[in-house]
């Protein structure tokens, strides 16, 4: 959990310093980076569940 406090925390100071400094956000258009990385994570747990069956 820590974890994921301290990545919400390095996402939220870098989002207001590329605002302050009026640069656009480094990530892609809202829904489709999340659904992204979401099927990113999937794929990869996927690729461990069906490793396990296989080797």
């Amino acid at each position: 959990m820590q974890e994921v406090l301290l990545a919400l925390l390095a996402g939220l100071i870098v989002g207001f310093v590329f605002a302050f400094i009026k640069l656009p956000i480094p990530a892609p258009p809202a829904l489709p980076g999340i659904m992204g990385i979401f099927g990113i994570y999937f794929g990869y747990k996927l690729f461990q569940w069906v490793s396990q069956f296989m080797g």
